[in-house]
C-alpha cells in the first residue's frame, strides 16, 4: 500500500508563488510516475504536471507550462510542485498521486494512489 500526503498549500497573490510537497511512504518506488492535479468547486479535476523515471520528460498541462516545475527529492520520496506566477485561476485543491509505472500520464484514471489535497488560494 501507497500513501501521499501534500503540504505546502496557503494563500498566495497573484504573481506570487508556492511550492507544493507531496511525501511518499509504504511501498512507493522510487521509479513510479507521481503527477499533480487539481479541483476546484467550478471545475473537473484537471490535470497539473507528471514526472516518470528518469530520462522520461515531465508533462505538463498547458495553462500551467512555463510557470509551474515539478521535481522530485535524490531519493524520489517527495514529490514537488514549484507554482510561479500565480493566477487567480490557480485556485484549487492539489491532490498529489502516484501509479505503479516509470511512464507519466495525463489521465486521472491511471493513478491508483492519491493524497487528500492541499488547498491553494490566489486572490488578486
Amino acid at each position: 500500500q501507497v500513501q501521499l500526503a501534500e503540504s505546502g498549500g496557503g494563500l498566495a497573490q497573484v504573481g506570487g508563488s508556492l511550492r507544493l510537497s507531496c511525501a511518499a511512504s509504504g511501498r512507493a518506488h522510487a521509479s513510479y510516475a507521481m503527477a499533480w492535479f487539481r479541483q476546484s468547486p467550478e471545475k473537473e479535476r484537471e490535470f497539473v504536471a507528471a514526472s516518470g523515471w528518469r530520462g522520461n520528460t515531465p508533462l505538463y498541462a498547458d495553462s500551467v507550462e512555463g510557470r509551474f516545475t515539478i521535481s522530485r527529492d535524490d531519493a524520489r520520496t517527495t514529490l514537488y510542485l514549484q507554482m510561479n506566477c500565480l493566477q487567480v485561476d490557480d485556485t484549487a485543491v492539489y491532490y498529489c498521486a502516484l501509479r505503479t509505472s516509470a511512464l507519466a500520464m495525463r489521465d486521472a484514471a491511471s493513478y491508483p494512489y492519491w493524497g487528500r489535497g492541499t488547498q491553494v488560494a490566489v486572490t488578486s
